[in-house]
């Protein structure tokens, strides 16, 4: 399955321009959309399952235009919307079930046991009978993730799925979307929050005030920093200095100061230690440092 977005542009009634020709094309595994609030990723998830028309361009799944073709996407479609909500007088099971039917499975016997197995495999089948509205903020999310998979999609679409997850839920969310990119379907996972962007997606765009700025694989976007990510030890005068001096990823204290990581084009003036950038130096050196210094030029 190819999915092809085409010079997407979008700009709502405020003229507010939410995407400027969008250019992107992916396939089969996990594909993470990366950037920060407001730059135009809901924005895009929205038009991707047909909630938003787009201003000008289209978007193609193996050359159809779906907003020429919603039937055959609702058909392989699963949507996890950043607000995800729920009937909350239904029980955890019922209210999967209803998605199901909502889907087209008409056999119960074959709903119920999909409803099952998807509730083993996010973790809740031991919470089935409770009401969805009494499950904590991280069950809920899974329980968003397993309305989204029921009825076997082939395009899994998720938006901001861990916002307001505490770590251990945040990773075990992060895992069975890892899991599940492995049973050839298409998962689309937009986030701002860098860790989410791992290793298991094959490829990532970052978008930034609804401009693509960046997309490839991940370890791409890691080159970009390579040698420029240092760790320094500060006495608590220097760290004072620094701040305005560089951007800084992180602060331990120590001893004597801090121990501090920071992105630079050039070696910084104090003694420092250049080491291996990972996903989150590399974005913040590419958005706050290289882009912006480009964008000043």
């Amino acid at each position: 399955m190819i999915i092809e977005i085409e010079n997407l542009s979008k700009v709502y009634p405020n003229g507010n321009h939410a995407l400027k020709e969008i250019n992107l094309k992916f396939g089969r595994g996990m594909f993470g959309l990366l950037g920060p609030n407001g730059a135009g990723k809901s924005t895009l998830m929205k038009i991707m399952v047909t909630l938003l028309k787009p201003s000008s361009g289209r978007i193609l799944i193996d050359g159809k235009d779906i907003q020429y073709h919603r039937k055959l996407l609702r058909g392989i479609l699963g949507y996890l919307p950043q607000d995800f909500r729920f009937f909350s007088s239904l029980k955890t099971w019922e209210f999967l079930d209803y998605s199901g039917s909502l889907t087209g499975m008409k056999n119960r016997k074959k709903r119920m046991s999909e409803v099952d197995r998807l509730l083993d495999q996010v973790g809740l089948f031991e919470v089935r009978d409770r009401q969805a509205n009494k499950l904590s903020g991280g069950m809920k999310r899974r329980l968003g993730i397993a309305q989204a998979l029921i009825g076997n999609p082939s395009v899994i679409v998720v938006d901001e799925p861990t916002t307001g997850l505490d770590p251990d839920e945040r990773i075990r969310f992060r895992n069975i979307l890892s899991q599940l990119s492995q049973n050839n379907v298409t998962i689309i996972l937009s986030t701002h929050i860098v860790g989410d962007i791992s290793s298991t997606c094959q490829s990532m765009a970052l978008l930034n005030k609804g401009e693509l700025v960046f997309s490839g694989p991940p370890e791409n976007l890691i080159k970009k920093a390579e040698g420029h990510v240092f760790n320094l030890s500060l006495s608590p005068v220097e760290y004072e200095k620094a701040k305005d001096q560089y951007d800084i990823i992180s602060t331990i204290p120590t001893e004597n100061g801090w121990d501090v990581q920071i992105v630079s084009d050039k070696t910084p003036v104090y003694e420092s230690l250049a080491i291996t950038p990972g996903i989150e130096h590399a974005y913040v050196y590419y958005m706050e440092h290289r882009l912006q210094t480009h964008l000043s030029e």
